[in-house]
């Protein structure tokens, strides 16, 4: 921040600043003359050596010297901002793209065209989107008890970069938006990111993970091993006693990476079919064999697409 960027040219704003400085020289000395002749009136008035009206006289050009010494002064300042900008510096630190103007082009202080535009990039913002009914969900769930607030006053923020890597430094959830935009039926989240390497840039599209509540005993079974029926309910296949297949329907929360949390329909340990669903039924004995696997301890409640 502070760094000289363009230099327009200072002749005609010195030139006014000068002008301006000599008007408060005017006006100091004009005021210095009215404070005299007041002075002098103030003591011939009393032995009525000049009249009433001419010593109401001197004191009114008293008080108008006054505020023209103001006003004076008040150009000089104004003189000296406009002078001041003509060396247009950095407001803040960051790194400027490409300039729209080049040596000799004219500028005004009104054009639509910015000269150039530095943007802020350690730390950096990311704008996230959660749709109003996941807030609302997850509001309840945590007032009722079925999640666990994580991360107190501090929500962290995990990053997936466009190529699929994950950003190595952790964020923070800044602020959630008051309201939400009836075009879209989101609320937008804003989080904080230190970038010291400068690999997050503006206008990146990323994908971030929000944990904003937690549950210890949750279900998560992926998503292949999730099907509709005719109805559109979602439907698991699990393999029951003597390995036969059982069809539970089943009632799917919040899509946490490849996986779905359900909330009814399963229990622990239930053995779920992965692959090979097309080929099997209900009520049908089917060989088991088991995929290795690793659970989570916990499931959390994620904000989806960022920029």
């Amino acid at each position: 921040a502070g760094q000289t960027l363009y230099q327009i040219d200072p002749v005609t704003y010195r030139a006014a600043h000068d002008s301006a400085k000599a008007g408060l020289a005017r006006a100091e000395a004009n005021l210095y003359s009215a404070r005299l002749k007041a002075g002098r009136y103030a003591d011939l008035v009393k032995i009525e050596a000049v009249s009433k009206q001419a010593n109401d006289d001197s004191v009114a050009a008293l008080m108008q010297a006054e505020a023209d010494l103001a006003a004076a002064r008040a150009a000089v300042d104004k003189a000296r901002i406009d002078l001041d900008f003509t060396q247009v510096n950095a407001p803040i630190s960051g790194r400027i793209g490409r300039s729209s103007v080049t040596p000799g082009a004219l500028v005004t202080a009104n054009q639509t065209t910015a000269l150039a535009t530095v943007q802020q990039l350690d730390p950096i913002y990311v704008d996230l989107t959660q749709s109003s009914a996941d807030m609302l969900r997850m509001k309840r769930q945590l007032e009722s008890g079925q999640l666990k607030r994580v991360g107190g006053q501090t929500v962290p923020v995990r990053l997936v970069l466009e190529d699929g890597s994950l950003y190595a430094v952790e964020g923070k959830l800044a602020f959630s938006e008051v309201s939400v935009d009836a075009g879209t039926g989101s609320v937008t989240l804003r989080a904080v990111f230190p970038n010291p390497k400068g690999e997050l840039l503006p206008g990146m599209y990323v994908r971030a993970r929000l944990a904003q509540g937690q549950t210890d005993d949750a279900i998560m079974v992926p998503h292949a091993a999730v099907s509709r029926d005719p109805r559109g309910n979602a439907v698991v296949m699990v393999v029951g006693a003597e390995d036969k297949v059982e069809s539970h329907t089943v009632k799917t929360g919040q899509s946490i990476g490849d996986k779905w949390v359900v909330t009814e329909g399963l229990a622990a340990g239930d053995r779920i079919i992965v692959e090979g669903l097309q080929k099997v039924r209900a009520g049908v004995q089917v060989q088991v064999q088991m995929l290795d696997a690793t659970a989570p301890a916990a499931a959390s409640s994620a904000a989806p697409t960022a920029k």
